[in-house]
């Protein structure tokens, strides 16, 4: 995929990239980029105090990002509800990426689209809705491109889906439920 390969460039020459993910659109670099980062939130008008969520391909990128207790327990994702999942972290983890949170929040991303930009760089990224934050969120490219392209590197083409909005987020430890689905 020509497009996962121009995102996967930008991401490793320290980029930030907009990119379709299961429900909106999201901002994304590499989440031991630490500049990178900062530009997303600056972006975003964000707080670095609220964390960000990180998605992958495979549970198994996750390795280096969770507690090595947590290593491979992540429940397989159904592509129609997304869940994102907050779980202990591993020491290297940037406090930038997980914010005042006592977890890490992350996501096996179901959209072909994601996962292939996963793949090309092998390791997770960063996921954060493309909107400044209290702004609507940004679902379709039109308003992604009049809204971000001027702000990041690359816009990466394609559509989200098969989700209809923000993935739910719970804690994997208790099923908790922090933040609803939204459609």
């Amino acid at each position: 995929m020509i497009a996962a390969s121009r995102a996967s460039d930008v991401l490793l020459g320290g980029g930030v990239i907009a990119y379709p993910t299961e429900g909106v659109f999201g901002l994304g670099c590499l989440p031991d980029d630490i500049e990178a980062v900062e530009r997303i939130l600056a972006i975003k008008q964000r707080s670095p105090r609220k964390g960000l969520i990180l998605i992958a391909a495979r549970g198994e990128q996750f390795d280096d990002w969770v507690d090595p207790s947590l290593r491979g327990v992540l429940p397989d994702p159904d592509p129609r509800q997304p869940v994102t999942w907050t779980v202990r972290p591993a020491a290297r983890v940037p406090a930038i990426v997980t914010g005042d949170n006592p977890g890490l929040a992350v996501r096996i991303t179901t959209n072909p689209i994601a996962a292939a930009i996963c793949e090309a760089v092998g390791m997770p990224i960063v996921s954060t809705s493309a909107n400044v934050a209290g702004r609507p969120v940004a679902r379709n490219s039109f308003i992604l491109r009049r809204s971000f392209a001027h702000l990041v590197d690359y816009v990466v083409p394609g559509e989200c889906g098969p989700a209809s909005g923000p993935s739910e987020i719970r804690e994997l430890e208790t099923g908790r439920v922090l933040r609803p689905g939204r459609s």
